[in-house]
């Protein structure tokens, strides 16, 4: 078998899974419930894509205003922006980040 095969958590638990961290890419896929939120911090990759899989993402991002993000969105990230990411509806939140490339850290 030449391919790699990552699998993703499935139901609608909390969960934030590193599925691929390696030199080129950091995927991580994230489930969050209503009132469930990611600790506030800095993007630290030059690029930072998030895809809201199902339900709204609530994201903060620096100082701006809240915003909500629906199902089929991709945001993109720039570099040291601060992020509270969360869950503020009763639908469940499922979302895929991707960092491109990958942080030195």
């Amino acid at each position: 078998m030449i391919e790699q095969i990552f699998k993703l958590t499935q139901g609608n638990e909390k969960t934030v899974e590193k599925v691929i961290i390696d030199e080129n890419i950091h995927y991580m896929h994230m489930i969050l419930n209503k009132g469930e939120c990611l600790p506030e911090h800095f993007s630290n990759a030059k690029s930072v894509y998030i895809t809201v899989v199902r339900g709204t993402l609530s994201a903060t991002l620096n100082e701006q205003e809240t915003h909500e993000y629906q199902a089929g969105t991709v945001l993109k990230v720039p570099f040291h922006t601060k992020m509270n990411l969360k869950n503020v509806s009763e639908e469940t939140l499922e979302f895929i980040v991707v960092k491109a490339p990958a942080p030195n850290c």
